[in-house]
């Protein structure tokens, strides 16, 4: 792939016609998308209020993180495989039924061992809803315009990393320390109903992008074996790293599984694709698609340590210095600020700058996020540092997502779009569960300066696979030298 693939035609793509209603589907679809990630970001600054609630240890708090994460991974690429599959409608009405009721459960739960499954069930559902944003961004758009179709749902992700942390501390405020925390996930039921109804009358049943042209049958069976291997083997991964926080050293033996259950996945996966049946994740793709594989890699370790950097300093500004869950969320603003400016202008750019805007864009949040390990702490009041280096690392990080996803599913077919982006999507989830959970060991650990470098060196790991994507672009666009005989 060049570094400008972004605007080349799809291998075996047939000829696209702008669907007219694209704009509007696509509104629709963002929509959703928001409120399932708005559950990502929402529930940090609740975390002290509701281990207080709930009268419950640190480690059983920390699978309300991690474990809608890895619930929200795990299902991501069976949901993207059964958009492309069945339609993105009927995936969109049925991951919002499901995300409704468990959302309704989690506010209701009576324990913590009940809130811990509502939010597994969750952060599933909105496993099923979130790849069918970038189905259908596959599906609808093309060249440029895709390119600011990303953009507009890198924004979508940065507004509700805004949103959450503010609406979250101001609806504990409102209801209380001691139950304000059930709100936060009551409030995805009317939203959910409302984002149904507008489903059901703006999003047709079929999406067309108004090409033609015929096909055979597709083979739609879903590789269950496959789904089950991969979310054994992330478990392996996982597991351990959550209950390390606890002091528990037993679940490290499970690490054991984790070559074990990866390498049963990846023959099943193989032996499925020799038989002529749909495997779950197609690795002839990442074979022929050198750019995937990277994107895919710097997507997985920016989230590794995005995710955490945003968790830790929430807890720093309400356990260390004793803020509000409201007063932390405001704090917290200038990150999801910047990333909301920088988003949308990536999306704009991203077909002429290619992988040097990633490298640019990793760099500059790298810089931001270690300025706030070095300036903020031991300074009061806060804000004056915080502010300002939260800033500059948000209008880096906002310039990671949407160009990251354009050029990573750029030479992807669109028939594939959803499976596709629902992987990539899930070594960000993953990464943001696994990061989560090792930065916020680190902080309890060591204290927020450490954690935060921790979490500087975990997307610097990004910036090296961006570099490394970035040559190869180079080297796949200059032209063929012809051989010189002596």
């Amino acid at each position: 792939m060049t570094e400008h693939a972004v605007d080349a035609p799809c291998v075996d793509e047939p000829a696209y016609e702008p669907n007219p209603r694209r704009w509007r589907i696509l509104g629709v679809s963002l929509v959703i998308g928001f409120m399932a990630l708005l559950d990502v970001s929402i529930v940090n600054v609740a975390i002290p209020s509701m281990r207080e609630g709930l009268h419950t240890s640190a480690g059983t708090i920390q699978w309300v993180v991690s474990g809608y994460a890895l619930a929200f991974g795990l299902t991501l690429v069976a949901g993207g495989r059964l958009g492309d599959a069945y339609g993105r409608r009927r995936l969109m009405l049925v991951g919002l039924g499901c995300f409704i009721v468990s959302s309704a459960a989690v506010g209701f739960a009576p324990n913590a061992a009940l809130v811990v499954l509502a939010r597994l069930a969750q952060g599933a559902s909105a496993g099923l809803l979130t790849p069918q944003n970038s189905g259908l961004i596959q599906q609808l758009f093309r060249g440029r315009e895709r390119g600011r179709a990303f953009g507009v749902f890198g924004l979508t992700v940065s507004v509700s990393s805004a949103v959450g942390p503010v609406l979250g501390g101001l609806i504990i405020a409102v209801a209380g320390e001691d139950d304000g925390w059930r709100w936060l996930f009551l409030v995805n039921v009317p939203i959910g109903l409302v984002a149904m109804v507008a489903v059901l009358v703006m999003v047709p049943r079929r999406v067309s992008t108004g090409s033609t042209g015929g096909g055979v049958a597709a083979d739609n069976r879903i590789d269950v074996p496959g789904a089950l291997l991969l979310g054994a083997t992330v478990l392996c991964l996982l597991y351990p790293v959550v209950r390390v926080e606890g002091g528990a050293r037993l679940p490290l033996l499970l690490l054991v599984g984790v070559p074990v259950f990866g390498w049963a996945f990846v023959a099943w996966e193989r032996r499925t694709a020799r038989h002529g049946h749909p495997p779950l994740l197609d690795l002839g793709l990442l074979r022929s698609l050198p750019g995937y594989v990277n994107g895919l890699a710097v997507g997985a370790l920016y989230f590794t340590g995005f995710t955490g950097v945003l968790l830790v300093t929430s807890l720093y500004l309400q356990e260390g210095l004793g803020s509000t869950p409201l007063q932390a969320g405001l704090l917290l603003m200038p990150f999801a600020v910047g990333s909301a400016v920088s988003a949308p202008l990536a999306g704009r750019v991203v077909s002429d700058l290619g992988r040097r805007l990633t490298v640019a864009a990793l760099t500059t949040m790298i810089v931001g996020v270690v300025l706030v390990a070095l300036l903020v702490p031991g300074h009061d009041p806060v804000w004056p540092w915080l502010a300002p280096t939260l800033l500059v690392a948000g209008l880096g990080a906002g310039a990671v997502v949407s160009p990251n996803m354009t050029l990573t599913l750029a030479e992807v077919p669109p028939r594939m779009g959803g499976a596709a982006g629902g992987a990539l999507q899930t070594g960000q989830r993953i990464g943001a569960s696994i990061g989560a959970a090792v930065l916020v060991t680190t902080y309890q650990l060591s204290g927020f300066r450490p954690a935060l470098l921790t979490g500087a060196a975990l997307v610097s790991l990004a910036l090296l696979m961006a570099i490394r994507a970035l040559k190869q672009a180079q080297r796949q666009a200059q032209p063929a030298q012809p051989s010189v005989r002596a």
